[in-house]
């Protein structure tokens, strides 16, 4: 793996283990300095690391859109697509009372092959469950804390989910041409 991409990890790229995994790894325990502090408003924090997932995911080659409405009318943080046919799902939490308040993510884990939590540096990411990944982010990317364990989705909801990515990135993208244009 190349590590020219990861440039952008801002000062997070001192703590990440570029062992053999597919993305980078924060060792646990590891100093982390991020752009992203204690001191900002939850959302300007949910902005940042919205911003640093949406760019580690292209990186990676997936493409990403942010709050996609899925199937059972929840909107997710951010999904992305990569050219296998691979979705990714993330939802953002910038406070611990965010998290221990919502409860609606679990309704997001059916839509995708891999589901995370995306948190920033200053996070304590223990508390997030088990059965989910770790992103730490801030405003100029991410690296992984723990990988989302991989559950393939079903070929007929994959056909469904990727359609609907297809016509909302249509959608926004018009929209930005033609204020007539409803998003998707």
């Amino acid at each position: 793996m190349s590590t020219q991409g990861l440039s952008g990890l801002s000062d997070l790229g001192l703590a990440v283990d570029f062992g053999a995994a597919d993305a980078p790894v924060i060792t646990p325990g590891a100093q982390v300095r991020s752009s992203v502090s204690r001191a900002m408003s939850p959302p300007a924090v949910t902005a940042a690391v919205t911003r640093g997932v949406c760019r580690w995911m292209d990186d990676r080659g997936f493409a990403s859109l942010m709050e996609f409405k899925l199937g059972n009318g929840r909107r997710a943080d951010v999904v992305g697509l990569n050219a296998a046919g691979t979705i990714l799902m993330v939802e953002v939490k910038s406070t611990p009372e965010d998290f221990k308040g919502d409860a609606k993510w679990l309704e997001y884990v059916p839509y995708c092959d891999a589901f995370s939590f995306a948190v920033p540096p200053h996070f304590p990411w223990q508390i997030l469950p088990v059965t989910c990944g770790v992103i730490l982010a801030d405003n100029y990317s991410a690296a992984v804390v723990r990988q989302a364990p991989h559950h393939p989705l079903h070929a007929s909801r994959r056909k469904a989910l990727t359609l609907r990515f297809a016509l909302a990135a249509g959608q926004r993208l018009n929209a930005m041409t033609d204020p007539r244009i409803q998003d998707y």
